[in-house]
């Protein structure tokens, strides 16, 4: 009997979140080397490094935005035909999109916003 190959799950970053992630971790590094120690820039890190490993293991484990909702900037810049969201830490969002072949899926990482960002982006209108 044939076994389906299991797909490798991995995960990437558009340049836009990979500069956030990046501007954040020098952050986060510049406060340590000052003693500073569980500030909330390293909190944020750390929530986005626990969702990296949990999308390594279960594409699938954000909130899938209905289609009908993606933002057009999602569907223009990246091509998006599907739409995930996780929290983060203090109301960040980590929004990315799934891409799928034979051998793997792709988790790829679209934005990492506030949640000032997330209500602009995806048209929330305050009361």
């Amino acid at each position: 009997m044939y076994d389906r190959p299991k797909k490798r799950f991995t995960v990437k970053f558009s340049e836009e979140a990979y500069s956030e992630f990046e501007l954040l971790s020098k952050k986060v590094a510049d406060e340590k080397s000052k003693g500073s120690t569980k500030s909330d820039h390293e909190k944020l890190l750390r929530s986005i490094n626990a969702k990296i490993e949990l999308l390594k293991l279960n594409p699938q484990a954000g909130v899938q935005i209905p289609r009908r909702l993606i933002p057009a900037k999602y569907i223009v810049e990246y091509g998006a035909n599907n739409l995930w969201k996780l929290n983060l830490f203090s109301g960040w969002r980590m929004i990315y999109t799934l891409h799928a072949n034979e051998v793997e899926v792709i988790s790829f990482v679209l934005d990492l916003i506030n949640h000032e960002q997330y209500e602009k982006i995806f048209r929330y209108k305050k009361k």
